[in-house]
């Protein structure tokens, strides 16, 4: 096979050879995938050969070596380490020489497929000689600019692909040295310095002991620096960037440098160029990053110096503000209309937000001053800057301080709903949003809203709803928060029903404007709506919310009769149905907690139907929004929901088995919990085929381990409804649980996200536990017996580990007392033998642990006594 002719075919304009090519090459792969690659790195490395063919064979090499999905990506490792050994050799002098090539776009994608290789030897200890060779290419005399600069891409790739402990510490010394060197002036290729400063920042990680070395510590910063000063923008962009890592990496080693640094980031943000002048702000937002951090790790430990904390910004603050203050100015017009806008303007806001949450108060007096200066000039850019500003530091000052200046000042805000220019009006809206989010307590000493400023807030606000959409998003926004205010005050919530009705018309109007392109209002609206309903007043509102209802569902079913006919109308009718399916589940959640229950069972049977008819378009997002309003729905009409079992059953299993979107499969296993809760013994008819799936869940490997908990305590659901009958299921769920158990043992500890996951699957597993020893209770409780002892050693290991949270305690020490209860007398010997529970008991009724879990203890303390003594 001529694979050059083949390379160019599977790029020609005409389909079937295109086809062909195609086929041609995946036969090539499948027969002999050894010779395939070799053909493919011998193509990319020949300087004679069309780009084209050569930019295709980089391409397919590098998606041969590596895919985002890691199953396929394991699969695809998997293949290259069992390729001969000689043929692997062939492939990567190839590549290494393909560095030296004429043509930039073979060496640049070289660069990547030798990191991509390395990936995958050097963790496994092969291709050693990989760097050294690379560095050979740095300081050989002869050596081309093009080489070196391919060589630092390539070097850079290699360092973000694999971890620090794949480089013994000269190795690193090395690596930093090239690179350094690469960056200095001296180097006449400003292509050449520009890779050095982007394989600096993807070294950085590897230079922890370099930083901690006074003397290298210093030449890497010397040059750093000098080089945010290069007269190529790329290059001052680039050396900001690394400035911005090393902010976040190595804050505790910042110190001497401060000084130089605030003058280079003070210049570029006054007069650079705006790449590198974002660059600059984004260093400041790393380090308050930093120092919130370093806060909130304070506020917990006793020992206040027990981590290094400069107080940076705290020292630049009189400086650092009005920098900030100056790029506010710098708006670009209808930078509104996009969400995805980024400029200096932004960056300063989002920045001096943070400095707010850094040094609090402080920050206040500096701001002030700006915000008054310019709130009323004639000119747009001041109005929309003050706002901003006033805007962004309502996070983190206390409200103390805050609650005058914003008492001051809603008026004012509320009448600038009325500006003449949009971007003024869209702040504005933004800043009424924060202000309610932050300040808005109606149970606090500093309510913001009154009976006597209500009815104006709201004129304004249903006003500002049919504003241009962006406006009228931020204005949802608002309400929202408005609305959220009062979840935790809701019998003070009452002040809002008078304007109920007006309130839920302008956000359905808001969420049907046709003028509204980008769907951020549409979702700000019933998300606004959702808030509304959650915190309304039921005996007073049960009227209003159950029309709403009736609209919702009218609404839902229009959604069946729209036009599809492209994927991007079907987007739109999922994106529609997944908001209206959310809200029926708001609504029948409020209704059911109360006395106007009887509205949703009146309509249950055609809420039923609508979402199966969702079900029907097959979507996943729409799929698990419909399965949560299901699970409302049975909540509601609890036994009765067991006629509708038959229909839904089907889609519920689908459900459970959808490993792709995995998101579904776990809202549909917290569905079977609400009907298990809902039908009691009426699910038995179901149970075989749902512990069937779940047990299929449990043992793949493609199931994401996010839902392997979840699958636990719905174990315990069902064992709670169908009560003994769970008999028959106890030889396959045991062990599954004792094998769940023992895979606690091997979970990596140093991993934060590891431990999370650990606490969810003990809780998980006590849950299941609980509902078991519950469920069996009674003339079958002594075939829990034989189970005891494992269950026992495993709440021991528990108790002793100190990462588990409340919540496993709270589920460890309940299943303790589930124990004693379901087995009476005959647990007695097993307490005796296991008497960690004493200690364990002792400690969470003596500790200040929240009232739950000393509660709980003390109920299981109680239980365990009445079976030892009995």
């Amino acid at each position: 096979m001529d694979i050059t002719q083949v390379l160019l075919a599977a790029q020609s304009p005409d389909a079937n050879l295109r086809t062909v090519a195609e086929g041609n090459l995946t036969q090539f792969q499948e027969q002999n995938l050894p010779n395939f690659l070799l053909s493919l790195s011998i193509e990319l490395s020949n300087d004679e050969k069309p780009p084209e063919s050569r930019r295709l064979a980089g391409i397919i090499l590098k998606n041969s070596l590596d895919a985002k999905d890691s199953a396929k990506k394991e699969l695809l490792t998997q293949q290259w380490v069992s390729v001969d050994p000689s043929i692997k050799l062939k492939i990567k002098e190839s590549l290494l020489v393909t560095l030296g090539s004429s043509v930039h776009d073979a060496r640049h994608t070289s660069s990547q497929v030798i990191a991509k290789v390395a990936s995958i030897e050097i963790p496994r200890r092969e291709w050693q000689d990989l760097i050294a060779k690379l560095l050979e290419n740095m300081t050989s005399p002869g050596a081309s600019a093009p080489l070196k600069q391919a060589t630092l891409e390539a070097l850079g790739y290699v360092c973000e692909e694999i971890s620090p402990q794949d480089l013994e510490q000269d190795q690193v010394n090395a690596v930093l040295t090239a690179v350094v060197q690469g960056m200095n002036q001296a180097e006449l290729s400003p292509e050449v310095r520009l890779a050095a400063v982007k394989a600096l920042y993807n070294a950085l990680d590897f230079a922890e002991s370099n930083f901690a070395n006074e003397m290298e510590r210093n030449y890497i910063m010397k040059v750093v620096c000098e080089t945010a000063m290069s007269k190529e923008v790329e290059i001052r962009q680039a050396a900001f960037e690394c400035l911005v890592a090393i902010a976040s990496t190595y804050y505790s080693h910042l110190d001497p440098y401060m000084q130089t640094i605030f003058d280079l980031t003070a210049n570029a943000v006054k007069g650079d160029e705006e790449p590198v002048a974002l660059q600059a702000v984004e260093f400041w937002s790393a380090i308050c990053d930093e120092e919130i951090a370093l806060q909130d790790e304070y506020e917990g430990s006793e020992d206040g110096n027990s981590t290094v904390h400069f107080r940076f910004i705290e020292k630049a603050l009189p400086l650092l503000v009005p920098m900030l203050l100056e790029t506010l100015l710098k708006q670009e017009e209808d930078q509104d209309q996009d969400d995805n806008v980024w400029n200096i303007s932004m960056s300063g806001g989002t920045c001096l937000g943070l400095i707010s949450r850094t040094v609090g108060d402080a920050v206040v007096p500096l701001v002030m001053p700006f915000v008054e200066a310019n709130i009323t000039k004639p000119d747009w850019h001041c109005r929309e800057a003050a706002t901003f500003a006033f805007g962004s530091i309502l996070e983190g000052p206390s409200v103390e301080k805050l609650a005058p200046l914003v008492q001051a000042g809603l008026d004012f805000l509320l009448n600038t709903m009325n500006d003449a220019n949009s971007q003024v009006k869209d702040t504005t809206a933004w800043t009424l949003g924060r202000v309610f989010e932050l300040l808005h307590s109606p149970a606090g000493a500093n309510p913001i809203i009154n009976n006597s400023n209500l009815p104006r807030i709201m004129s304004v606000l249903l006003e500002s709803s049919k504003d241009a959409p962006n406006v009228a998003e931020k204005v949802c926004g608002a309400i929202y928060f408005l609305a959220q205010g009062y979840e935790d005050a809701e019998s003070m919530s009452s002040v809002l029903t008078p304007y109920l009705p007006n309130i839920i018309a302008a956000l359905l109007s808001a969420a049907d404007r046709a003028d509204s392109t980008h769907s951020r209002l549409r979702a700000s609206a019933y998300e606004a709506l959702n808030e509304i309903v959650r915190v309304s007043n039921i005996p007073e509102t049960s009227g209003i919310i159950g029309q709403l209802l009736q609209e919702i569902m009218r609404r839902l079913n229009l959604t069946f009769d729209l036009h599809i006919l492209s994927s991007g109308d079907k987007e739109k009718q999922s994106d529609l149905q997944a908001l209206l399916c959310g809200v029926l589940q708001v609504i029948i959640q409020k209704l059911s907690s109360t006395d106007a229950k009887s509205i949703v069972s009146q309509t249950a049977d055609q809420l039923m139907m609508l979402f199966l008819r969702v079900f029907a378009c097959h979507n996943s997002t729409v799929h698990e929004e419909a399965m949560l309003a299901i699970g409302a729905l049975a909540y509601a009409t609890g036994p009765d929901f067991v006629k509708y079992m038959p229909n839904f059953f089907t889609y519920l299993e689908a459900g459970l088995q959808n490993y792709e979107e995995y998101q579904v499969c776990s809202i549909s296993v917290g569905v079977v919990g609400d009907i298990c809760r809902a039908l009691e013994d009426k699910i038995l008819p179901f149970c075989d085929r749902i512990m069937t799936v779940l047990l299929k869940d449990l043992s793949s490997s493609m199931l994401n381990r996010s839902v392997k908990p979840p699958i636990f305590s719905c174990f315990g659901d069902i064992a709670l409804a169908i009560g003994e009958n769970f008999e028959k299921y106890l030889p396959y769920a045991m062990p599954m649980l004792q094998g769940a158990a023992e895979l606690l043992g091997t979970l990596d500890q140093s991993d934060d996200d590891m431990v999370d996951y650990g606490n969810q699957l003990r809780r998980g597993i006590f849950e299941a536990y609980s509902g078991i020893l519950q469920g069996i209770k009674g003339p079958k409780a002594q075939l829990m017996i034989p189970y005891a002892t494992h269950l026992l050693q495993f709440t021991e290991a528990v108790f002793k580990d100190r990462s588990r949270d409340d919540s496993v305690t709270k589920a460890a020490v309940a299943v303790l007392g589930d124990l004693a209860d379901t087995l009476g007398q005959s647990s007695k010997d097993l307490f005796k033998t296991h008497l960690f529970h004493v200690e364990f008991l002792r400690e969470c009724q003596a500790q200040q642990l929240d009232d739950e879990v000393r509660e709980t203890a003390q109920w299981a303390q109680g239980m365990i006594n009445q079976a030892v003594v009995s």
